[in-house]
């Protein structure tokens, strides 16, 4: 194996050529790609650091400067290794073209992506996948490694460690569910952690906890509506694109499971649901939207080397296990898969609730999960699905530090609950109101990746208390058609505007809000106010620069300007510029600081000549 500097990045990159069918009982080769970043500190390593993606689709080196911020204070001391996993990035990324470029993968799509993959379609599987980590390790002389994965990557972390045991110094799984457990193939956890994601927000958000009924009752009369009057709809994505879809009750399931976009489905549905049935339905139709971009894993390019749908598919259809008997030809599967849905809905009606289990099943193929691989062929007995580990396997007892999102419903708490009692003296760690995956630099705080790397270090993860500390998220109110409609900002003292003034302060705060709820889901620094007007976003290491263009949040007020953000935490500062049908308009600078609770915004400037000084709740 030769190693040889990587282009563009400081580090060393190797192929090791590996059989594709360890065993010998299917023939041929895979190049297996890896880059390793050497300690940058004198002297030697202290040990090596392997980080791996999740998806399951996505190459561990093109999340490289994830991984690299989250480990960098290590480094000094440790390297740090990233493998693609066969199938992904550059070791063979699978591309089954028609299931790759689909809008919406279809159970047909996804079996003829397993017939095209002939006899290698097993070969795809997540053991074979922790063999090739463990081949590398042996090529390049590595006896121990600390091993980090986020979400599809603490499967396959979980997988390394029965196989591999001996190998391992530490484990941290971020975003982690377990490889087995009762009900696994239904997927049990995932409705209350959905359903519970939004009733905390709401409990711990005044204006929401005020109303009657938690969150779900809040949005309810919405999916009855939905349910007896679906329709067809429109409208634009966070990066401004008009998607078209079907408002149904499966749309809606969507946006409550996909946490796609996780902050603004979970700041703002509660609200859109209300002004759904008040006859407002732009913020609804929006979050759809938002969803279809959000669940779509596909780059613009459909490129497999950037995810790999077929990959994707071969690891969900050989490794999990499944609703129905895998070892069945797919014309009898299907049966099976009919008896055991008509079983669960007699036993188990509200296994998706408030959803029916037919309108779960509405939701994706890769979100639904449990009609995904009905039509993927047979894997032959050398190779049986659903058998990634023996049933008697034991967890290695080496220290295992688990990383769980309080909101996140799709690699829930509980699931990383089973995932930590798998190993002997396994912890597990809940980021209060935080989302999935929350180690690397996209969480809602620094404090996970605080307790990872301190866990790396000493094997402990110490004081966690940060992890209490992240504050509750701040939901919309409610949206409005007119300014009119909102509570005004609070006056201070210097303050001359009148009331509608100050309720045209209330709108602007909430249009820069917004706006800023769009940025972790925007990818082409482009997009559209939710009413009209258009957004720019121009980003460095520091902050995100945002010039706004007309943009209305309500009909009736157009805002204008720029937002400068740090991001999770620190000072946003902005100066907008308001203006209404009316002919008036003002100048107005706003502040407020991101990562604390109760964060007030702090509003100077004019309105017609009128002096402005107020303040009202941080968007």
């Amino acid at each position: 194996m030769e190693l040889r500097p990587c282009a563009g990045v400081a580090a060393y990159c190797g192929k090791l050529d590996r059989p594709l069918d360890p065993t010998g009982a299917i023939p041929g080769r895979i190049s297996i790609h890896f880059e390793y970043y050497p300690h940058s500190g004198p002297g030697k390593a202290l040990g090596t650091v392997v980080a791996t993606e999740g998806g399951p689709g996505y190459p561990a080196t093109l999340s490289r400067d994830s991984y690299l911020a989250l480990f960098e204070p290590l480094r000094l001391r440790r390297d740090l290794l990233l493998m693609d996993n066969r199938g992904t990035g550059q070791s063979g990324a699978i591309d089954c073209r028609e299931l790759q470029s689909a809008e919406r993968w279809t159970v047909e799509l996804i079996g003829a992506c397993g017939e095209s993959l002939g006899a290698s379609a097993p070969l795809y599987s997540t053991a074979y996948a922790a063999d090739d980590l463990a081949a590398i390790l042996e090529e390049l002389d590595i006896h121990r490694i600390d091993l980090y994965g986020d979400s599809y990557g603490t499967y396959f972390e979980q997988v390394f460690a029965v196989h591999h045991p001996q190998v391992l110094r530490s484990i941290v799984l971020d975003g982690a569910y377990p490889l087995n457990g009762p009900d696994y193939a239904w997927y049990p956890s995932y409705a209350p952690a959905m359903r519970e994601k939004f009733n905390i927000a709401c409990r711990r958000f005044e204006p929401c906890a005020k109303l009657p009924g938690n969150s779900i009752e809040h949005i309810l009369p919405v999916l009855e509506q939905l349910r007896s009057h679906p329709y067809p709809a429109s409208a634009a994505d966070s990066d401004g694109r008009q998607r078209k879809f079907t408002a149904d009750a499966s749309q809606l399931a969507i946006v409550m499971y996909g946490s796609a976009p996780a902050f603004a489905t979970s700041r703002e549905l509660d609200a859109a649901a209300r002004a759904f049935m008040g006859g407002d339905r732009a913020p609804m139709l929006r979050l759809m939207a938002e969803t279809v971009s959000g669940v779509d894993s596909r780059d613009p390019r459909a490129d497999p080397t950037v995810w790999s749908a077929g990959l994707s598919a071969a690891a969900m259809c050989q490794d999990p296990p499944q609703i129905f008997d895998m070892r069945l030809a797919p014309v009898l599967r299907r049966a099976d898969r009919d008896r055991a849905i008509a079983e669960r809905k007699r036993v188990h009606p509200d296994t998706y609730a408030p959803f029916t289990i037919d309108e779960y099943r509405g939701m994706p193929l890769d979100y639904s999960f449990i009609d995904q691989c009905v039509e993927w062929p047979v894997s032959p007995p050398s190779h049986p699905a659903s058998h990634v580990v023996a049933d008697d396997a034991h967890y290695p007892d080496v220290p295992a530090l688990v990383i769980s999102g309080e909101l996140d419903n799709i690699t829930t708490s509980s699931d990383g609950a089973a995932a930590a009692a798998a190993f002997k003296h396994g912890v597990q760690i809940r980021i209060a109101n935080s989302f999935h995956v929350n180690a690397l630099p996209h969480a809602r705080s620094g404090c996970a990746a605080g307790l990872v790397r301190r866990f790396v270090d000493t094997l402990s993860p110490g004081d966690a208390a940060c992890a209490t500390a992240v504050p509750p998220l701040r939901l919309v109110p409610r949206f409005a058609v007119h300014a009119s409609e909102l509570d005004p900002a609070a006056a201070l003292p210097g303050n001359h505007a009148g009331t509608a003034q100050l309720r045209w302060i209330s709108a602007a705060i909430m249009t820069a809000g917004d706006v800023l709820a769009r940025l972790g889901s925007n990818t082409t620094g482009e997009g559209v106010g939710l009413r009209g007007g258009n957004f720019h976003l121009l980003k460095d290491a520091s902050l995100t620069r945002i010039r706004l263009d007309h943009v209305r949040w309500t009909e009736d007020l157009s805002v204008s300007g720029q937002i400068d953000t740090p991001g999770r935490s620190g000072m946003v500062h902005a100066r907008l510029e308001v203006s209404a049908p009316d002919g008036s308009s003002g100048k107005l600078r706003v502040e407020w600081r991101e990562g604390v609770a109760d964060a007030r915004a702090l509003i100077e400037g004019s309105i017609d000549g009128a002096a402005v000084r107020a303040e009202t709740s941080a968007p």
